[in-house]
């Protein structure tokens, strides 16, 4: 299926009893001739602490290089991946995490504590920072406080099984995207890997082509109006959590009487005010936010299968709809689905999408 819009992948899949997300990693990194990159991930969940709404997290990742060191993909952990799992389960050897109250601190360990190293090791630069020294404890722990005693981070031995949960993230990938997804799901189905309860695929498409007020204008009321519509369509899976609707302040502001007229960089500071979250069914943060590192929409309501015909078709019908909205000037998305995707540019692979909301 021809796509011509640069994107990534994230599917969210579990390794079988008794493997993790390093074993995949090993093995695609195996199946090129290169090797295995250990890194954190930071992820964020919801405390059971007053005042704290959440605790933030570093989870190992592996990132899987080819021959010349060029990543083929990562795995990670997503922490809404719960059902299946015997918490139980003793932590594995070498397998921890890192727990802070500021994601701030964990940049800090991000950029200064090596992964590789185990627990009792890891934060020991992190201690010199704040001039004091890691306090281990009999139950594996490791604390790091500051020096007058303030808690800074906690390193402690992964729970039970939380190595199994494994988020497959291509890098962004401007064609080829059948070959890349193909050879990351061969290996996954290969290893024995199940589809997770709450499993989700997200697609991050390239923000730069939608830079522009009159762009995000026609892309927010074309799914604000469809939304709900298109998960239905695709089929979300209704066990799927962070899902939700955008802010009323978004709509507000992109049917403001002069938002259309805005040039990016006014447009982009006025995004940044109504209270995005990630969390949410079409992220538009990092666009908003300009982060460098991930400046993509991304549609987080699409459901996850072992093969890679549903991705691309997803990514098909997405692609359709951000070049809908990236035509010159403003737009309004007829009234019933079936209408809109008439009017959208798919591709003749895409035509089964109209069939289906027709139906």
């Amino acid at each position: 299926m021809p796509l011509d819009w640069k994107m990534g992948f994230e599917i969210e899949l579990m390794a079988p009893p008794g493997r993790s997300r390093r074993d995949l990693a090993d093995r695609v990194a195996k199946r090129h001739g290169g090797r295995v990159r250990r890194f954190f991930h930071p992820q964020s969940e919801p405390s059971a602490v007053q005042g704290l709404p959440t605790f933030e997290n570093l989870t190992l990742g592996f990132e899987a290089l080819d021959a010349e060191g060029r990543p083929l993909g990562r795995f990670v952990d997503d922490l809404t991946l719960q059902d299946g799992l015997d918490k139980a389960k003793p932590p594995q050897p070498g397998w921890y995490r890192i727990v802070a109250d500021d994601a701030r601190l964990l940049r800090l360990v991000m950029h200064n504590c090596d992964a590789e190293a185990q627990l009792a090791h890891t934060l020991v630069p992190l201690a010199r920072l704040f001039g004091t020294e890691a306090a281990p404890h009999v139950s594996g722990m490791v604390r790091i406080s500051d020096d007058r005693g303030v808690s800074v981070a906690i390193g402690a031995p992964l729970p039970g099984e939380r190595e199994r949960p494994c988020e497959v993230v291509t890098p962004p990938l401007p064609d080829h995207q059948a070959t890349a997804l193909e050879m990351l799901l061969s290996e996954a189905r290969t290893m024995g890997c199940s589809v997770p309860a709450e499993a989700a695929t997200h697609i991050h498409f390239d923000g730069e082509r939608l830079c522009s007020a009159p762009a995000i204008a026609n892309l927010v009321n074309a799914l604000q109006r469809h939304g709900p519509a298109l998960k239905a369509l695709v089929k979300t899976n209704p066990r799927c959590v962070r899902l939700g609707a955008w802010p009323e302040a978004l709509i507000a502001l992109v049917n403001g009487a002069h938002f259309a007229e805005l040039a990016w960089p006014q447009a982009r500071e006025a995004l940044t005010k109504v209270g995005l979250t990630k969390f949410c069914d079409f992220n538009l943060l990092n666009i908003a936010s300009g982060n460098p590192a991930k400046h993509t929409f991304e549609v987080r309501i699409l459901p996850v299968a072992l093969e890679v015909a549903p991705a691309l078709e997803a990514a098909a019908l997405f692609e359709a709809i951000l070049q809908w909205s990236v035509r010159p000037g403003l737009r309004t998305a007829p009234e019933t689905l079936p209408a809109w995707l008439a009017e959208l540019p798919l591709a003749p692979e895409g035509a089964m999408w109209r069939n289906r909301a027709a139906a």
